[in-house]
């Protein structure tokens, strides 16, 4: 398991590079590196831009299943998975591209997001 703390976008890259190393060193295929990055992005940005706090993330890597949890220091209200959101909404695509990825593998709970993303190590 990794966890780390972003307090600043500065700080994501450096603190999610030791994650993906985890999951290479682990076995994940390139696709679900990138799709881990992806999400873990969307999750921490989400938390920086509306919570004005920190990010608390841990992920785990076990038994083909990538686990990605993030809360804010500062929750600010609630989370929700839009619909579709519109092209010009100014919030929503983030959680909406994490779902779709994800395959709906998305649990909001007391403040906590996880994803979970499963990895198929067939594909070459």
């Amino acid at each position: 398991m990794i966890t780390f703390v972003v307090d600043d976008y500065n700080n994501m890259n450096k603190a999610l590079s030791r994650f993906l190393d985890y999951l290479k060193e682990g076995g994940a295929d390139d696709d679900a590196v990138f799709d881990s990055r992806l999400v873990s992005c969307e999750l921490i940005t989400n938390v920086l831009r509306h919570c004005g706090g920190a990010a608390h993330f841990s992920g785990v890597f076990d038994d083909g299943r990538i686990t990605i949890t993030v809360r804010a220091s500062t929750p600010g209200g609630e989370i929700v998975i839009p619909d579709l959101p519109s092209v010009l909404a100014e919030s929503g695509r983030g959680l909406y591209i994490i779902n779709a990825i994800s395959g709906g593998n998305v649990l909001i709970s007391g403040g906590d997001v996880t994803v979970t993303l499963f990895v198929d190590n067939t594909r070459n």
